[in-house]
């Protein structure tokens, strides 16, 4: 009986977690739901950042043998203590987006995991997962696992955020953007996109980076334009050379006198998630002003 039930929620939490990795639905628990105490989530963590692959492989069921999804293939325990091992947590943070226990002995966690690897290369990683974890007598273990590739970027655990207001001017804010930046001395970044495309979200949460931000800060004026359905605001995208067929986010680069400097043309921002901070910097140095 309780097998069947984890698989049902197995089934479940492909959409859940596929969700946060591609379409951004996930949220927070609600208020009240206590996500960070779960013991056995902690010693897992604990067991990634030692890098001890036996009491790793411990947490894991032998009967029934865990279930591991990703998005490469269907494998199990051995190949998921492999990678969590193979990365060389030097620091781990796991924050929990939803906690829950469906019924007695069984608990299912989805979360978003930062790494930060040994030196010497260190870098900063990002893993989303969902979790069920059985009790089996004293011990719990888990049952299924599912989990992305890792990513350069931090991935978004909600779409809510209103970055492109459908109610705003575009044509009044990139006006207004050209006379701050003229003052300034800084260029204007125009990035047209949604708030239904994920991607766009993972490019707003990067441009929150400090490394990033700094660099937006001083040299840019940003100017957010609503695509809607893709069938908004496009005399903009038009008469700054953005085809909307190649997706969005994209972006657009104007000298403080509107003059057009850079247009993405072949898709370099449409897919966020695998962008690295690098690539953004490196975008972003190239085209800023001069110093005087």
């Amino acid at each position: 009986m309780k097998s069947r039930l984890w698989l049902k929620l197995a089934c479940s939490l492909l959409i859940t977690v596929s969700a946060l990795s591609a379409a951004g639905q996930m949220s927070p628990g609600p208020a009240g739901t206590n996500q960070n105490t779960f013991a056995p989530l902690e010693q897992w963590k604990d067991a990634v950042i030692a890098g001890n692959t036996a009491v790793l492989k411990a947490l894991y069921s032998t009967n029934p043998p865990t279930q591991v999804k990703t998005q490469a293939a269907d494998t199990g325990a051995d190949a998921d203590v492999a990678f969590w091992s193979g990365l060389q947590a030097r620091r781990l943070k796991v924050e929990v987006v939803q906690s829950n226990s469906p019924q007695s002995g069984l608990q299912q966690v989805v979360f978003q995991a930062e790494i930060r690897t040994v030196a010497p290369g260190s870098r900063t990683l990002y893993v989303s997962a969902a979790q069920i974890w059985q009790q089996q007598g004293d011990q719990w273990r888990m049952v299924f696992v599912q989990r992305t590739d890792p990513t350069k970027l931090q991935q978004p655990v909600s779409t809510s955020k209103d970055i492109y207001g459908s109610s705003i001017d575009a044509h009044t804010e990139i006006k207004q953007a050209l006379s701050q930046a003229t003052k300034a001395h800084k260029r204007v970044l125009v990035v047209f996109g949604a708030n239904w495309c994920y991607d766009c979200h993972v490019l707003d949460l990067a441009f929150e980076r400090p490394d990033i931000s700094a660099v937006l800060k001083r040299n840019y004026e940003v100017v957010h334009v609503d695509v809607g359905q893709g069938d908004k605001n496009q005399d903009l995208m038009n008469e700054y050379d953005v085809p909307m067929k190649r997706g969005v986010p994209a972006a657009a680069v104007l000298d403080s006198n509107g003059k057009l400097l850079v247009s993405q043309k072949n898709a370099e921002f449409e897919k966020a998630r695998s962008l690295g901070p690098e690539d953004l910097l490196q975008f972003l140095n190239k085209w800023k002003p001069q110093a005087r």
